[in-house]
């Protein structure tokens, strides 16, 4: 069992290949975590993510979620959790996988910026549409250093390849 983290900006495509991921018979059994769920908790007092004063927040919930996957990871599930994980919080992700022995898979999704920004807005119903807010999200994807070898490009790839892609990453 594992953690695959399918991270990248928004418009992406994180969520859709997490869910094909998690449905896969290769990962089974499969558990999804949507980031974006454990924002959702929140029911007073919610900061937008990206601000920088959101900061603490931030590390709480990727704290909870990071223990979370590996919970389920060490009870013998294969766990898939998307969202904007960048590598400035992969420590509490590298942290929680060690603690219950088990492997962690780090995938960034990132299509061009223009696709990345006209999927971003395009989103009926999601929060964040805003094409200078999702820019800046995707500029800090740009350089990744080390993890650039976790890169994915998603531009032209099906959701299906990408979640192959992303299975060929370990």
């Amino acid at each position: 069992m594992r953690i695959i983290l399918v991270s990248g900006p928004s418009g992406a495509g994180k969520t859709t290949v997490a869910r094909i991921l998690a449905q896969d018979r290769r990962l089974s059994p499969g558990v999804h975590l949507h980031t974006d769920d454990f924002y959702a908790a929140i029911k007073q007092g919610l900061l937008a993510p990206y601000l920088p004063e959101a900061h603490a927040q931030n590390e709480t919930v990727t704290g909870v979620i990071a223990r979370a996957a590996a919970g389920y990871a060490a009870g013998g599930y294969h766990t898939v959790v998307d969202g904007v994980i960048g590598p400035w919080f992969l420590e509490a992700y590298e942290e929680a996988a060690q603690a219950a022995g088990v492997p962690l898979v780090y995938a960034v999704l990132r299509p061009d910026r223009e696709t990345a920004l006209r999927r971003g807005a395009a989103r009926p119903g999601h929060p964040l549409t805003d094409r200078e807010i999702l820019g800046r999200i995707y500029d800090g994807f740009a350089d990744l250093g080390r993890h650039e070898r976790n890169v994915v490009d998603s531009t032209g790839l099906t959701p299906e390849e990408t979640a192959d892609a992303v299975l060929r990453l370990h």
